[in-house]
């Protein structure tokens, strides 16, 4: 070889190291978890009867009460969620302070709902649905905090989730939540009535009724034209019905029919609800009926979009 083609191999391959070093220091910077600081909390007097009503909306004890466990408010986690990522663990959330969340700060709780960042500055896996809590006020999230911690701790360790390669690498989960996460609050829409506005914020925020009822892309994320239309079972368990007032969904269902599904668990045909929506049905019950008519007043108002459960899924 040439003392010339030595000499552009080797500025080549320099070139390839500079290029490799700013690719990876860029790749950095732009996973860089995103939390709110301490001082972002003002002083205030928590609220426990609102932070019982944001852990039923949320339906927190769906996911984190210990399966097979009557006793719902216990929060030791070690629910199973099957995805096509791997199977993710619900983590104990209860007020242990080596287990659970009992040594936590309130902002670093803030931080996990809003922002998806866990308390050592982690990225969290979006099974955790923090891309529709994000909508939450903060007031909201302090006063859920408070609630559980008042809560009956549970001494169970959080089980790792079991994800093969790449997505147990976190770090690229900061590239993910550039496409998936806004960090933006819910802004009432002056133009909706106070319990239009209410029902969007327990819709869209603590209530993740998009997570399940809203078909993915191929990196998990929802997709936002066919948002609230149904879609597969994130967990390969059939098909998740269209909400919307769509033909192919809600259109023949009244706001009372809502509302008292969200009560009942029954459909105006008298069928009752199974599987996952059972536990959907255990927290909604529980909320105040204003509350739940305006989540069906909301459901009403939505854009109808197709979305008709297949042949093969019927």
């Amino acid at each position: 070889m040439d003392r010339k083609r030595r000499s552009t191999l080797g500025i080549l391959l320099r070139l390839l190291v500079v290029l490799a070093f700013l690719g990876a220091g860029a790749f950095w910077v732009l996973t860089i978890p995103s939390v709110l600081p301490a001082s972002a909390l003002a002083q205030r007097t928590p609220d426990l009867v609102n932070g019982v009503t944001m852990f039923h909306a949320g339906g927190c004890a769906s996911c984190h009460a210990t399966p097979g466990q009557e006793d719902k408010s216990r929060l030791g986690g070690g629910l199973a969620i099957k995805t096509q990522f791997g199977t993710f663990y619900a983590p104990n959330i209860s007020p242990d302070p080596q287990h659970g969340i009992g040594a936590w700060s309130e902002i670093e709780f803030v931080n996990a709902m809003l922002r998806g960042v866990g308390r050592h500055g982690e990225h969290l896996y979006p099974s955790f649905p923090y891309t529709s809590y994000q909508r939450m006020t903060v007031n909201d999230v302090r006063d859920l905090f408070a609630f559980i911690k008042t809560l009956p701790p549970e001494s169970t360790p959080s089980k790792p989730h079991d994800l093969p390669f790449p997505f147990n690498f976190r770090r690229a989960l900061g590239l993910w939540k550039l496409i998936y996460l806004d960090g933006k609050a819910f802004v009432p829409d002056p133009n909706r009535d106070p319990q239009l506005n209410r029902g969007a914020y327990l819709v869209e925020g603590p209530g993740h009724c998009a997570e399940c009822h809203s078909p993915r892309d191929i990196l998990g994320g929802i997709k936002p034209e066919r948002r609230f239309a149904g879609g597969p079972d994130p967990e390969g368990n059939g098909w998740v019905p269209n909400i919307t007032p769509h033909e192919d969904g809600l259109a023949s269902w009244s706001e009372n029919d809502i509302a008292y599904l969200l009560e009942s668990g029954f459909t105006p045909e008298y069928d009752s609800v199974g599987g996952s929506m059972a536990d959907v049905v255990a927290n909604t019950s529980k909320l105040n009926a204003e509350d739940r008519a305006a989540m069906a007043a909301y459901l009403k108002s939505l854009p109808p979009r197709p979305g008709k459960r297949p042949a093969s899924q019927n």
